[in-house]
């Protein structure tokens, strides 16, 4: 733990100038992945512009995660590490490359706040963007890897689109499936991160649910407290109540005049 308190000043010096170039270079790097898998007729070899589109954001990816972990004084460079995991393997694995796109969302003011609400506010935009960019990546990556293979029956992005979405929502009907080895690694991580997007997506509701009950419940208390009898206005008795005391009544007046 003491690790992870260690000041690194040039490294954040180093983010603060790098955030918004990494933040275009990630939208380059989207489209042009985008267009690598659904566009196979576009020139894709070397001294193309997509290919050095490609090489260029992973090139810059991998250098400032060498530079912000050079930064880092020596005694908090684990525990960076271990910190910023998307970071990291998004100078390994094209999929994070896209979630850095996403770092610019830290700086909106109203996300930095505390209160219930706000903390609320920043799950569902977090989880809702990194669900969206989960799925439409591995979608893309799936479809690479399995629409050339032997018996695939993901040959299309709308296929691979549909298996995400059943596949991240624990459906799974079976109806398409990866049939290659790097497919199957990519099913495994979805199914992985569909547990965690419905996990946090349901904690996040019941949070929701369990705030209105409370704010209902003060609600109450403190009218309750603070009304007078008077403010409450006349008290009505249930139908039933009121049919047996007429009942009774009545009783009570035949008694009389039969004695």
């Amino acid at each position: 733990m003491a690790a992870e308190a260690v000041p690194a000043p040039r490294r954040e010096a180093w983010e603060r100038r790098t955030t918004v170039p990494l933040v275009v270079l990630g939208v380059v790097f989207i489209v042009a992945y985008t267009i690598y898998v659904l566009a196979p007729w576009i020139p894709r070899g070397p001294g193309s512009l997509l290919f050095f589109a490609l090489l260029a954001a992973w090139v810059v990816f991998v250098v400032d995660v060498i530079v912000r972990i050079s930064l880092t004084p020596r005694g908090g460079r684990w525990a960076f590490v271990r910190t910023h995991p998307i970071d990291v393997l998004s100078a390994i694995v094209p999929l994070f490359r896209a979630f850095r796109v996403l770092a610019l969302l830290r700086n909106v003011p109203y996300l930095q706040r505390r209160s219930g609400a706000a903390v609320r506010a920043n799950i569902i935009i977090y989880g809702s963007t990194y669900a969206i960019v989960f799925v439409y990546f591995i979608a893309l990556a799936t479809l690479q890897a399995e629409r050339n293979a032997p018996g695939a029956t993901i040959t299309t992005f709308g296929d691979a689109i549909w298996w995400a979405i059943v596949t991240i929502a624990t459906v799974g009907y079976g109806d398409m499936y990866p049939v290659t080895a790097e497919g199957r690694f990519y099913a495994v991580f979805l199914m992985v991160g569909g547990v965690a997007i419905v996990g946090t997506a349901s904690a996040t509701i019941i949070s929701y649910i369990g705030e209105k009950v409370s704010e209902v419940h003060a609600r109450h208390g403190n009218s309750g407290s603070a009304a007078s009898d008077q403010e409450k206005g006349p008290i009505i008795e249930p139908p039933g109540r009121a049919i047996q005391d007429a009942i009774d009544e009545a009783g009570a007046v035949d008694d009389e005049h039969g004695g």
